[in-house]
């Protein structure tokens, strides 16, 4: 892993959730920036910010905040991002790097590029990375390790806003993070298949055990096997998040949606005539992908690298 050294003197992230509170602790612990800014809409957060000591300084007023940063990193549900863009973009210095870590990109980027920001360098980012855990306790370090972080800047043929975009892809990397630059509708496509629709099928999953007559709660609870365990670990994800997101990738998500019920409606007939060879060879191909993601080093427990090391 690279130690670059100091590349925003002062770092503001706005927003003191897992990743916000990840990216705070990331950056001092890999010493890439100087001095760090919190700004929090929620009074507890900001008296618990200030408990653990992760800030310099921590406050309400986002226009404080960012003031004289040279890098600003929106940390807040993604359907927040014009208000806070429209408070911040005023007291921002020329020459500031502004990028954000949502899961949707294009109506963030939308968003972004809408503000008077003819002097900053907007980036916006998504480190596909988390547990289902929230709020300032729940960041750590090494959330970003060995995983990948996607910028979608905008196609400027600017060799100052290209370093910008190299700085940027170097301070995520110092986290052990691997960077790739995407199109925001294409980023909005992907995370509709690999994270989008999986949050959806889970959260409707385990509302439909939950809603189940003939089976009570607590046998729910009881005699969940590992794979309900999975989807209940899923499901319990931030909800105003993910509320954000399907509203922000509707799109994508429903393109995605309409071809799985497709694949579902295929699955349904092959069980219902029988259809053993096309099972097996449909869970054949699955497996495979499987084994293919555990290759590339992506398969791990995020919750319980998080659980395990405690409160950070």
């Amino acid at each position: 892993m690279s130690h670059p050294g100091i590349l925003y003197p002062k770092m503001t992230v706005i927003g003191c959730g897992l990743i916000g509170g990840s990216v705070i602790r990331a950056a001092r612990a890999h010493g890439v920036v100087s001095q760090i800014t919190v700004a929090d809409a929620s009074e507890a957060h900001r008296a618990r910010v200030v408990e653990l000591g992760i800030a310099d300084h921590v406050t309400g007023d986002i226009a404080e905040a960012v003031k004289d940063a040279d890098l600003v990193v929106i940390a807040t549900p993604v359907l927040s991002t014009a208000e806070v863009g429209a408070l911040l973009a005023p007291a921002m210095k020329p020459g500031a790097t502004l990028t954000d870590v949502g899961s949707t990109k294009t109506s963030v980027a939308e968003a972004l590029r809408a503000l008077p920001l003819d002097h900053v360098f907007v980036i916006p980012g998504h480190p596909i990375a988390g547990t289902e855990q929230s709020g300032p306790d729940a960041g750590f370090a090494e959330l970003f390790e060995n995983r990948w972080t996607i910028l979608t800047p905008s196609e400027i043929d600017d060799e100052a806003y290209a370093a910008a975009v190299a700085k940027l892809s170097s301070f995520w990397r110092s986290f052990g993070a691997q960077v790739e630059l995407m199109d925001e509708k294409h980023h909005d496509l992907v995370m509709a298949v690999v994270s989008h629709l999986p949050h959806l099928i889970a959260y409707t999953i385990v509302g439909s055990a939950a809603d189940l007559e003939n089976v009570t709660e607590s046998e729910v609870i009881k005699y969940s096997a590992s794979g309900f365990r999975d989807f209940t670990r899923i499901a319990a994800s931030d909800p105003t998040m993910w509320r954000d997101v399907f509203l922000t990738n509707k799109d994508a998500v429903l393109e995605m949606l309409g071809r799985f019920t497709e694949d579902l409606q295929a699955m349904s007939r092959a069980i219902r005539w029988g259809d053993a060879d096309t099972l097996h060879a449909h869970f054949t191909r699955t497996r495979a992908i499987r084994r293919g993601i555990v290759a590339a080093g992506q398969e791990s427990a995020e919750p319980n690298f998080g659980r395990d090391r405690g409160k950070h």
